[in-house]
């Protein structure tokens, strides 16, 4: 694989898990999130196991429900037990 795949791949595995976590904090379905923000559930479950690439537009619908900043889903950390004010 190469070095620009390889770093692609890492950034969707970090966002996938990002956004897993996040939405089950919140008490959200996969069917529930993507009602919220106007997606379709499997394209969401795409994400959520990072074999989805998405626009910065569904990034954004996504951390806005999720209550946080975009750049915040990209970030190598964990959202276990953490809350953000909506």
């Amino acid at each position: 694989m190469e070095t620009e795949d390889l770093l692609e791949q890492q950034l969707l595995d970090v966002l996938a898990a990002n956004l897993r976590v996040a939405r089950a904090a919140r008490g959200l379905k996969q069917e529930d999130m993507a009602d919220l923000v106007g997606l379709n559930r499997n394209y969401l479950g795409g994400i959520e196991r990072a074999e989805r690439n998405i626009t910065l537009g569904s990034l954004a619908k996504l951390a806005h429900a999720l209550g946080y900043a975009p750049h915040e889903l990209l970030r190598p950390h964990n959202f276990a037990g953490e809350t953000k004010a909506d």
